[in-house]
């Protein structure tokens, strides 16, 4: 065994034989294509297409193109992906062959580091197992790996590349750099801990990657559905991310949970990588057993189970984008911030013509650090007129209250709903610099809400309302989300909002207002009766 210890001699490190190319690159393969080659060049070893080379159908094309993406200098944008559908839809496989694609395939660094990361060992060792499958089946690729089994991790001594299987334990992932992070069934997790964990380890490396991938869960409360939500607002351009790309396959809440076509909203391998029979005999069960509907619901329609929150579907939102056109008496709301540099909001109603006008307020110098901290455009929508830019470090309740004065000083103004609790103060502002503003109590609570918000929504159903389709306001609706008290009563969450709602608080307390003014009586509608 040769000498040990001080003065043994060095042990040279054991060559390692030139392997050829795992897949031969064609000319002008860009990076998308590249992976897709090697993946479809990987033999399956299981299953009805056991020993044929893997065929990514059209969706996870989709998936990889979006992915791997260039931009003009050669570099992959996109830095985190989320995919969301049904069970068994050929996630993992997915995954395990993307992880062989960075280990030892045309996106493989030196020393790189993939990691895939699960609620439990069991679940961390799918990707593993699947991974391992491919490599054993693929001659080139199992001369150069090395896995061990006890601890779920391989090795590329071509690239030094290294995958390891995590449990969702924070505590291992400090200390991490993954270049790739695989983070299976999110929605599994207690909380996002080791996702941030993850997230924060990549920072060293030029391209890192984290992949969410997951099927919803019955309890929504869960990291995987903040990563949706989040996925959403990219998509409908509210928060514009190019380094975000999400691929959620869910089937709308609103649709008959037992119709095929419904299924196929949730499973785009339906009838091919996912049984169709299995899935009908699921329904018929949990169609006679409403136990399991919940779970039919998140794990077969990949819906998030609990009732959406969200105050306004973006459709009917979207409905209202008209060009507002004032016309009639107006009716104001403001919600005014209890933070002396936080986001303050001032809306206009005219229930005549369904025109609604919001603008929020932020001071000056604390604009750069409002963007930082709500992750919101505030500087575009500054220069679009949507945000007033108001003087100095803090909101001026003066300079706020000329602002309104003079935006409303030729308007027929009935009023402008205010928090009761912030009036009293507000209006000995306005004593003092004497200006004449109608401010009006309104409660943010259960009782003055509620019917503030149902005034909204009718306005909003009824196709009545003509929005514009203000960004501001489109943010603040996408951020809210509704309590309710054991009456029935509803108000606006700003605890469980996604972000902040105050130009959507200051809209509905307009509208409320607007909604339960006394009626306007029509003199020329007036018979005088007369008396002998």
């Amino acid at each position: 065994m040769g000498r040990r210890g001080p003065g043994a001699r060095p042990v040279k490190a054991r060559p390692i034989a030139p392997q050829p190319p795992v897949t031969p690159r064609e000319e002008g393969l860009s990076r998308a294509d590249a992976v897709i080659a090697f993946i479809e060049g990987l033999l399956i070893s299981s299953g009805a297409h056991a020993d044929t080379r893997m065929r990514l159908r059209p969706w996870q094309r989709e998936i990889i193109h979006s992915i791997y993406a260039t931009d003009s200098s050669g570099r992959r944008p996109v830095r985190t992906c989320v995919i969301s559908m049904g069970r068994k839809g050929g996630k993992s496989a997915l995954a395990a062959a993307l992880a062989l694609c960075h280990l030892a395939g045309p996106e493989a660094t030196s020393r790189g580091q993939i990691v895939s990361a699960a609620a439990d060992r069991g679940q961390a060792a799918i990707i593993y197992t699947e991974m391992r499958a491919f490599v054993l089946r693929n001659p080139e690729l199992a001369a150069r790996i090395v896995f061990r089994e006890f601890t779920k991790t391989a090795e590329d001594e071509v690239t030094g590349s290294t995958y390891a299987a995590l449990s969702a334990d924070a505590r291992k992932a400090h200390g991490l750099s993954p270049t790739l992070a695989i983070c299976d069934e999110v929605a599994m997790w207690r909380n996002a801990e080791l996702l941030d964990a993850l997230r924060t380890g990549q920072g060293a490396h030029a391209e890192p990657l984290l992949l969410a991938i997951s099927t919803r869960s019955p309890d929504p409360d869960n990291p995987l559905e903040e990563l949706i939500r989040y996925g959403l607002e990219v998509r409908d351009g509210i928060t514009p991310d190019p380094h975000f790309a999400s691929h959620v396959w869910s089937a709308p809440l609103e649709a008959d949970p037992w119709d095929e076509e419904t299924w196929r909203a949730a499973n785009p391998g339906l009838g091919d990588i996912r049984s169709i029979e299995d899935v009908r005999v699921l329904a018929t069960q949990a169609r006679r057993l409403p136990s399991q509907e919940a779970a039919f619901r998140a794990f077969v329609l990949n819906q998030p189970v609990a009732p959406d929150d969200r105050f306004i579907r973006p459709g009917d939102w979207d409905a209202c984008a008209g060009e507002p056109e004032p016309a009639g008496p107006c009716y104001g709301g403001l919600d005014l911030s209890a933070g002396p540099a936080d986001l303050t909001a001032f809306a206009l109603y005219w229930p005549k013509s369904g025109a609604l006008r919001v603008w929020a307020f932020l001071p000056a110098a604390s604009l750069e650090q409002k963007v930082r901290e709500d992750n919101a455009p505030y500087r575009a929508w500054a220069e679009t007129g949507h945000i007033v830019v108001m003087p100095g470090r803090t909101i001026d309740r003066v300079w706020l209250s000329e602002w309104m004065a003079e935006q409303t000083s030729t308007l027929p103004l009935k009023g402008i709903a205010t928090d009761r609790w912030l009036l009293n103060d507000l209006q000995a502002t306005l004593n003092r610099e004497g200006i004449r503003l109608p401010l009006k109590p309104m409660g943010q609570g259960f009782k003055d809400f509620s019917p503030a918000l149902s005034a909204f929504e009718a306005e909003i159903l009824a196709g009545r309302m003509r929005h514009g389709g203000s960004p501001l306001l489109r943010w603040a609706v996408a951020n809210a989300a509704v309590d309710m008290d054991p009456a029935g009563n509803r108000k606006l969450s700003k605890a469980r909002a996604r972000g902040r709602i105050d130009p959507l608080v200051a809209a509905v307390e307009a509208v409320g207002l607007a909604a339960h003014a006394p009626p306007v009586t029509n003199l020329n509608l007036v018979r005088v009766l007369e008396f002998d």
